[in-house]
């Protein structure tokens, strides 16, 4: 059973979660004004939660990160972590043919020593805020391609971000666990932003990953680069990414992200060369629907995330036209929600012993094995809701053997030296 700290803190955060809850609910049904949830700026953060500002220096724990708004029109940001290059632990692999190519970041370039050779190395400065030319090749750092998760927070909808302190934690393990970039996305919360702002924003991401990557590819193409384009390149991704090795990484209502993203993904792959999703990881998924399973009639009134604030967050969520738990983003399992499970990356899938919304989880993996898509399940024991992620568990063996397990699932994937670690 969760200790008694883990129970009494959960009395206290649905006491506090329900009081939100309840609040937003009466202002929103208060609201007349017509819904322009799509297309609206939103929100992605509350000002009543801790964060963590961005690092870029290694200095900490090996992990720079930053953040970067990448939509004009809406609050859609994002933060990267990149691992320290020096740091990793295997020597640098051969670049994918789909994998950003290196070019000189548009600082202060220097004259190449081969005037034949129009690309330069790269130095890293102590504060990582990019790359700066050097012909030394002994200096040369930075040629390892990493592969690129992309994590969508927890929160219910309606609450957490990016840059939270719990998530920039998670992140930070993720990243240095994986050995690779972590790109959190920080989508926009309801009711300010009903659905689909969140998955649209999901999507939003792996398609300025891929103009990332095109963008990088002209300016290799042509050997140089006017500055406004220079401007518009990520240094951080087009000197260390491979957009053919990523990954989804949903927590909670994450997971129902990125399982849209991913189901997306599938009717758009050739709108995102050269970005390639190779598996996903849905952890404790936000699942519902309308017949109760097992683990929802046990376990309604379970730790931090109880049934009935779930239903509030989804009347959050939802526009009022269109509210069921039967919903699409609700429910994986409703019939005719395309495209075919066959089509789906690999997927693991991560549930707690005491998380009323277990069986949902296990189900839809289920669904994916039959029609023979990768797709295990790790239960925790002694474990609730988002025990891997909440700020006051992420400390506890349990979030930590999970990261651990995360991780060498995730590698199968993302390896490239083929998929010699597995269960």
């Amino acid at each position: 059973m969760p200790s008694v700290a883990v129970k009494l803190y959960s009395v206290f955060f649905k006491l506090l979660l329900r009081r939100r809850l309840q609040s937003r609910l009466q202002s929103l049904s208060s609201d007349q004004s017509p819904t322009t949830s799509a297309t609206s700026f939103g929100v992605s953060s509350r000002p009543e939660e801790s964060t963590a500002p961005p690092n870029p220096s290694f200095a900490s724990d090996g992990v720079a990160t930053k953040d970067i708004h990448i939509d004009p029109l809406t609050s859609l940001s994002i933060r990267i972590f990149l691992p320290d290059p020096s740091r990793l632990s295997v020597s640098t692999p051969p670049v994918r043919r789909n994998s950003f190519p290196s070019h000189p970041h548009p600082v202060a370039p220097s004259p190449p020593s081969d005037p034949n050779n129009r690309r330069a190395s790269f130095d890293v400065t102590a504060a990582y805020t990019g790359y700066l030319p050097t012909s030394d090749p002994r200096k040369r750092v930075g040629s390892r391609r990493l592969p690129v998760i992309i994590q969508f927070h927890g929160g219910a909808f309606v609450m957490g971000s990016s840059d939270s302190a719990a998530n920039d934690l998670f992140c930070r393990r993720i990243a240095k666990l994986c050995e690779a970039i972590v790109i959190a996305v920080g989508y926009r919360l309801a009711p300010e932003s009903q659905y689909p702002a969140a998955f649209d924003d999901g999507f939003k991401v792996i398609n300025w990953i891929a103009k990332q990557a095109n963008l990088a590819g002209f300016g290799k193409s042509v050997g140089s680069m006017d500055p406004f384009g220079a401007s518009m390149v990520e240094p951080w991704l087009a000197a260390h990414a491979d957009p053919s090795r990523c990954v989804l990484l949903g927590v909670s209502c994450g997971a129902n992200i990125a399982d849209y993203v991913a189901r997306k993904l599938v009717d758009s792959r050739n709108l995102i060369d050269p970005v390639r999703v190779v598996a996903q990881v849905l952890m404790y998924p936000f699942f519902i629907g309308t017949a109760p399973t097992q683990s929802e009639l046990k376990l309604a009134n379970s730790y931090f995330y109880d049934k009935q604030m779930c239903i509030l967050a989804w009347k959050l969520v939802l526009p009022e036209n269109e509210f069921s738990l039967d919903h699409p983003a609700a429910n994986p399992l409703v019939p005719d929600r395309g495209p075919p499970l066959k089509c789906m990356p690999p997927t693991l899938t991560v549930v707690a012993e005491h998380d009323w919304m277990k069986d949902r989880g296990i189900a839809y993996s289920e669904a994916l094995r039959k029609v023979n898509v990768d797709a295990p399940v790790l239960e925790y024991k002694d474990t609730v809701h988002e025990f891997a992620t909440l700020d006051i568990l992420l400390k506890t063996p349990q979030a930590q053997a999970c990261a651990e397990d995360v991780a060498i699932w995730v590698k199968k994937y993302i390896s490239t030296r083929g998929h010699e670690l597995s269960y």
